[in-house]
Formats: C-alpha cells, sequence, structure tokens
C-alpha cells in the first residue's frame, strides 16, 4: 500500500472515530455521573457531568491530528461533515419517536420519548457550540502552528483544545439551560466541571498527540510545519 492510499485510509478512520464521538456524545448526553475527588486545598469534591462529556474531547483530538497532518482546509471538512452526520442522526431520531411503538415492542414509546426525545434541543445546543469550539480549534492550532514554525506540539495542542472547549461547554450548557433542559442552578457548576475535565483531559492526550504525529509525520516524510496539503 503506498504512501497516499495509506493517507487516505487513515484520514477516513481519524474522519469516522470524530463523526462517532460526536453523534455518541449526542445521543447518551442525558445520563449524568458523579464521584468523588480529592482536590488540593480544596478537600473531597464531588464532581457531577454528563456522560457524553466522556467521548466529546476525542472530536478535539482527531482535528488536531488531521490538521497537523493533513492541513486546516481537511480538518475543516471533518467538521462539516460532522454537522451533516449530526442533522441527518437528529432527523432518524425524530422520525422513530413519532412513530407508535408495537405493545411487544421491547423499548416501549415514552421510554424512547424520554432518552431520545430531548436530542433535538441537544443537537442543537451542540450544533451551536460545535461549530463555534471546532473552527476556533483549527484556527488557534494552526496559528500557533505558524507563530513557532510547526515547533512545540504541545503548545498549540493544548492552546487550541482548552480555549475552544471553554467555548464549547459555555455555549452548550447555556442553550441547555435557555431551552430548559437542564436547570439554570446547574449552569455554573456543570460549566466549572466540564472545563476542568476538559483541561485534564487536553493534559492527557498529549504524550498521545506527540506520539501519533511523530509516527505519521514520520511515516509520510513530513517535516516541521508541513503538512500533506503542501506536498
Amino acid at each position: 500500500m503506498g504512501d497516499k492510499s495509506l493517507a487516505d485510509n487513515l484520514y477516513l478512520i481519524l474522519a469516522g472515530i470524530f463523526i462517532a464521538s460526536l453523534i455518541s456524545c449526542n445521543l447518551i448526553f442525558q445520563k449524568f455521573f458523579e464521584f468523588k475527588v480529592w482536590l488540593p486545598f480544596i478537600g473531597y469534591y464531588t464532581f457531577q457531568q454528563s456522560v457524553g462529556l466522556l467521548v466529546y474531547p476525542i472530536t478535539f483530538l482527531m482535528t488536531d491530528i488531521i490538521s497537523e497532518i493533513y492541513g486546516m482546509k481537511k480538518a475543516n471538512r471533518v467538521v462539516i461533515a460532522g454537522l451533516f452526520a449530526s442533522l441527518f442522526m437528529l432527523l432518524i431520531v425524530t422520525i422513530s419517536n413519532h412513530l407508535t411503538a408495537t405493545p411487544w415492542s421491547p423499548v416501549d414509546g415514552p421510554t424512547f420519548s424520554k432518552v431520545f426525545g430531548l436530542s433535538g434541543a441537544a443537537v442543537f445546543a451542540s450544533m451551536m457550540a460545535y461549530l463555534f469550539a471546532q473552527f476556533i480549534d483549527v484556527r488557534i492550532f494552526h496559528y500557533w502552528k505558524n507563530l513557532t514554525s510547526g515547533k512545540h506540539l504541545w503548545l498549540r495542542n493544548n492552546a487550541s483544545t482548552i480555549f475552544s472547549q471553554f467555548i464549547d461547554t459555555f455555549i452548550v450548557l447555556f442553550l441547555l439551560c435557555y431551552l430548559n433542559v437542564i436547570e439554570w442552578n446547574m449552569f455554573s457548576k456543570l460549566l466549572i466541571n466540564g472545563f476542568l475535565f476538559k483541561v485534564f483531559f487536553a493534559a492527557f492526550d498529549t504524550p498521545i498527540f506527540y506520539l501519533l504525529s511523530w509516527y505519521l509525520k514520520k511515516k509520510f516524510h513530513l517535516k516541521d510545519n508541513v503538512d500533506l496539503s503542501t506536498i
């Protein structure tokens, strides 16, 4: 398999992981979990957040890798593809929610509606936050990449992800509260919890980002500040 074919296949895999992660977080967001964690100077803190938060940061890791290896244009294409995939998912869920369940259906109509009925509000809020955050992430990533001449991977990975994910967290929670999906008294706590989790994930995924970028650059013979779109 030549480098061109490998690059194309890998791009599809990364895009597929991105879209699957994006759609998953919109479908499972209604379940919230909690656990206690000990923090310096604070003591035990009860962390509460949607399970959708567990998978969503993966989307930023995927766009950062695509940006690094394939360039801004390919990263933006994945963002747009994710938008259309989410809208298509919303259409399917909406149609399914309005169909009458049979008496023997393992999942009855009210249960299905309770689990997926808020997907419309969730997808609307998520898409607004998603469009702002992902495009900001890609642009900041390439701003720092150009400014540092392709060096300091950790800087552009963390700087772009942390800032864009704060924007994403704020917008999606604001809209969900405004649409009465989540109560306003939970806004501040969920904003802080969500942002802290995403900062942790940004730091956690830095070694993964380094390893994948190093391997793929070596595989495709890319130098600093060079991606596949420029050769």
